[in-house]
């Protein structure tokens, strides 16, 4: 007669089936530059990214540091193009009668019913100078 408590007999009551990947799986360099591209994305989410991949978050970030550092040459393909700054060319001097005639205000103050418009390059000492002028003529 079999005892249901036996476990000397070595059958087994519980089977349990993993699913997913095993550990320690090997990426290539393509899939790990498939996988940082889509982490590059803006506004692409890492969780989500790793869960479709089956890997954990933390591996994704170590990818893109290392990608971004430029320790692997395939994974730094797929980094953000970074474009160096040039510095353009100086625009030539109008005319004094052209400037009065294209200039638009950049900012219009109301100062005691009063609209004070200031344009770009004004000195702020002028300007504070007008502000107290025109406050203290409406006082």
């Amino acid at each position: 007669m079999d005892d249901v408590n036996d476990d000397a007999k070595g059958g087994y009551r519980r089977v349990e089936v993993l699913t997913g990947p095993g550990r320690r799986r090997q990426w290539s360099d393509e899939a790990k530059a498939r996988i940082v591209a889509e982490a590059m994305v803006p506004g692409a989410v890492v969780s989500q990214i790793a869960r479709r991949w089956q890997i954990c978050p933390q591996q994704v970030f170590a990818w893109r540091r290392a990608a971004l550092q430029g320790h692997s040459t395939e994974l730094a393909e797929t980094g953000p193009a970074f474009v160096p700054i040039i510095e353009a060319p100086p625009v030539a001097e109008q005319p004094p009668a052209a400037k009065l005639t294209a200039w638009t205000p950049e900012i219009e103050i109301d100062v005691g019913g009063v609209k004070v418009r200031v344009a770009t390059g004004v000195d702020t000492k002028t300007l504070t100078a007008v502000l107290r002028a025109v406050r203290a003529a409406s006082a």
